[in-house]
């Protein structure tokens, strides 16, 4: 990490801050924390919020400025746990769109819950501080998608997939990994296995090669976003990994490379190109160099010792 890079980082939004602080320099800053709520991006989206609760037209419309999507990226951006606008929309979402498999489901035509949406939500729901009964037959229905290749896929009980979907997959681990470190213990040990499967799944691909044919299962695995949302990409699988608390694996290595070729020379990264879609949060323009990119990429390399 160069010092320039440094300094760049920590001239940024409070939440890049907040984090460059925890991540590289080993230092949880609580009142930059605080912040977060206050200035900023953070408090952007908050402000954001509608007369009714939500954001956006409610739950998941419209995508990514829905409540599903906004809880999402403040969790990301380490907003504190206790925030009450998104423990508010947390428990409306709880109370409104459990489905009668008892997974969440916005939809009012397919019978099915999504798998890789319960995954996300249940990344926020437990960091904003939602109650292990409320989050229960979430649970249950999550484990109950679990495919015997180890890992997920959303698709698997809405048009038969066999094989698990690295989208899906990574979006579940977040998931498991926020709410088995906030300390819910209802199914934590079914819980903790199917994590483990996940990993091994994502490290079996080398996170973004076929088993089949070992090339890249899809070129936009080797692009850096942000916001990710529900896509995968090489810089979400590592940190998920590295969130998760995974150790170093020589299967990490292709991703690592890439990853480090894509550092500029004066140690920054850039971003791809943004999702389509309406944001809360104007998109950093494709080929500039990227904040979050740049400290994700750095608390990355910095973990697995790149």
């Amino acid at each position: 990490m160069t010092d320039a890079a440094l300094e760049w980082l920590l001239a940024d939004d409070v939440a890049v801050r907040y984090q460059v602080h925890r991540d590289l320099l080993g230092h949880d800053d609580t009142e930059l924390r605080r912040r977060i709520a206050l200035e900023g991006d953070g408090a952007a989206l908050l402000a954001a919020r509608g007369a009714n609760g939500h954001w956006g037209r409610g739950f998941y419309q419209p995508k990514w400025t829905s409540s599903h999507y906004t809880l999402l990226e403040l969790k990301n951006l380490g907003l504190p746990p206790g925030t009450t606008a998104p423990r508010e929309a947390g428990a409306l979402i709880l109370a409104e769109e459990k489905g009668r498999d008892g997974g969440l489901n916005p939809s009012r035509t397919i019978g099915q819950s999504d798998v890789c949406v319960n995954g996300m939500a249940l990344n926020y729901l437990s960091h904003f501080g939602a109650a292990t009964a409320d989050l229960a037959s979430i649970v249950d229905f999550i484990l109950s998608q679990r495919m015997t290749d180890g890992g997920f896929n959303c698709r698997s009980n809405r048009s038969g997939a066999t094989h698990s979907s690295v989208h899906t997959t990574v979006s579940v681990i977040e998931g498991l990994t926020e709410y088995l470190r906030d300390g819910h213990g209802y199914r934590a040990d079914e819980l903790a296995a199917a994590s483990a499967t996940s990993v091994e799944f994502l490290l079996r691909h080398r996170l973004f090669r076929s088993e089949h044919t070992g090339e890249p299962m899809d070129p936009e695995f080797l692009r850096l976003h942000h916001p990710a949302r529900w896509h995968f990409d090489i810089l979400r699988g590592l940190d998920a990994l590295r969130d998760a608390g995974v150790a170093y694996d020589s299967r990490m290595a292709d991703a690592l490379e890439i990853l480090g070729r894509r550092r500029r020379d004066d140690g920054r990264w850039a971003a791809s190109r943004a999702y389509p879609g309406a944001t809360h949060l104007p998109p950093v323009r494709a080929g500039r160099r990227h904040p979050w990119v740049t400290l994700i990429a750095l608390r990355v390399l910095g973990a697995y010792g790149a």
